[in-house]
């Protein structure tokens, strides 16, 4: 019995530690289907790990800001209402049978704001050894078209670097800076 009391406090005294140190403690439920390795993948010249996944997001549940490296996230929404808000401040709300792509290096958070869950399908492709998922907490990371650089936008961006100006933004765009998108242009 005494036993019990002390995990019990300990699980609660560990739980309090990580909302006052702001780590998140999701319901979110991960399910991976399926676990795979390319030998060669030319995206990142060399072996590359992929995984596919259904994640079931709880009614009210807010997930932690983070992003997916290597290709992003190819999501569809298979049940239910995602609004996902990036960390520069924008949201988007994708219903049942909406396809995505949480594109690599963009901080984002799925949020559902429904009292029905929220089911998710994703592929992820990374750099063999890597993470599919980085924990960053909210910064506005990866301009991913021209037109967020213009005006004072570049000023906005703050992971996984700042900017010194403008051109600078559009240089990285460009550039395909830690994109996806680097891969293609190269055709």
């Amino acid at each position: 019995m005494k036993i019990f009391t002390i995990r019990k406090g300990l699980v609660a005294a560990l739980s309090f530690g990580a909302l006052i140190l702001g780590i998140g403690v999701y319901a979110a439920v991960n399910n991976t289907i399926a676990d795979g390795v390319y030998a060669h993948f030319e995206q990142f010249g060399g072996p590359a790990a992929t995984r596919m996944r259904t994640l079931t997001i709880a009614p009210g549940e807010v997930l932690g800001w983070h992003n997916h490296p290597g290709v992003g996230a190819y999501t569809i929404v298979k049940q239910g209402t995602l609004t996902v808000e990036d960390g520069c401040g924008f949201e988007t709300v994708y219903t049942q049978g909406q396809a995505f792509i949480e594109p690599a290096g963009r901080v984002h958070r799925g949020k559902n704001l429904t009292s029905e869950p929220v089911i998710t399908a994703q592929t992820f492709i990374v750099p063999l050894g890597n993470p599919y998922t980085i924990d960053t907490g909210q910064v506005c990371g990866r301009p991913i078209k021209i037109e967020e650089c213009t005006g004072n936008g570049w000023e906005t961006f703050n992971y996984p670097r700042n900017f010194y100006s403008q051109d600078d933004c559009i240089s990285s765009v460009n550039n395909g800076e830690g994109s996806v998108f680097m891969y293609f242009r190269r055709f």
